[in-house]
């Protein structure tokens, strides 16, 4: 049996911030460095903490979209551009800021034809949007929009068929 000699460090990792900018209203970056690793280590400790750092994010967001007009997710309203499900990622994508507890109610009204963006929200007022000009979707004749939604406070980060693929109707 051939045993190999493990060389173990005893020095204490370190970490240090590089790099930090603001790329947009709803978009930050930032890079850092972690060492000294051993080989193998940096993947391993990476997943850990993106898994961790993203189960830990608190904020506020659209939890759910009930409208009467729309039967499923799937499917397409004439007089919109863009189908139902690009609509619900749409309004995924819209950051919200806000101190509330429970949840609360908002609406889009919008009348075409025009573009439906953030701005077209009808708020609580505990709750503002970051960014105004976060577009929803494209309405090319003179139909009525309406939707309502759901705003909380969440933890983690649920994918869209967790938060906005229910789709309900009244």
């Amino acid at each position: 049996m051939v045993r190999e000699k493990v060389k173990v460090s005893t020095r204490t990792l370190q970490w240090k911030c590089v790099e930090s900018r603001t790329n947009s209203k709803r978009l930050y970056y930032g890079r850092f460095i972690l060492s000294p690793l051993m080989k193998g280590q940096a993947g391993t400790i990476g997943i850990a903490m993106r898994r961790a750092l993203l189960g830990e994010i608190e904020g506020t967001c659209i939890t759910r979209a009930k409208s009467e007009k729309i039967p499923h997710e799937y499917s397409t309203i004439v007089g919109i551009q863009e189908s139902v499900h690009e609509i619900l990622m749409n309004l995924k994508e819209i950051v919200l800021r806000g101190n509330l507890y429970g949840t609360r109610n908002a609406f889009i009204c919008a009348k075409g034809p025009g573009y439906v963006t953030a701005q077209d929200i009808i708020l609580p007022p505990s709750v503002e949007i970051v960014d105004n000009t976060q577009h929803i979707a494209s309405l090319t004749e003179p139909i009525d929009l309406c939707i309502g939604l759901q705003i909380e406070i969440n933890r983690g980060y649920e994918d869209v068929k967790q938060i906005l693929g229910i789709l309900e109707k009244k």
